[in-house]
């Protein structure tokens, strides 16, 4: 009999997915320093972009098909090099001091996004 404890019944059960929640939370606390008349451009963007991981992983793992989920995918990983660029431009705007833990963040989200982009791709072949 197989063992259910590692069985992935959700999105959410995916350390992928909440790591990449993870970065929406740090993400919303890094932008409520960033000042006022960034908040519909650089501080808009940067929430979307990091939203955007998280809602792509899950939106893909309830499509129809596996190839469908790769897409999806790779979209978060398309929102994660927005994200690391928009975050690289609030630093050297001085908006933040420090972007190592989010940059760690996002390199562990993304490393596990290729792995499973990786596990998905074999399953179609």
């Amino acid at each position: 009999m197989a063992n259910n404890r590692n069985m992935v019944l959700s999105f959410r059960d995916m350390d992928v997915w909440n790591n990449a929640m993870d970065l929406v939370d740090k993400v919303y606390s890094l932008t409520k320093l960033f000042p006022k008349d960034e908040l519909f451009s650089l501080t808009s963007q940067i929430r979307r972009s990091a939203i955007s991981v998280p809602s792509n992983i899950a939106e893909g793992f309830n499509r129809k098909n596996t190839k469908e989920y790769v897409q999806f995918c790779y979209i978060s990983l398309g929102s994660l090099a927005e994200l690391e660029t928009q975050i690289e431009i609030a630093y050297r705007q001085k908006y933040i001091q420090a972007t190592d833990d989010v940059f760690k963040l996002i390199t562990i989200t993304k490393k596990q996004l290729f792995a499973l982009i990786n596990k998905l791709e074999i399953k179609t072949k």
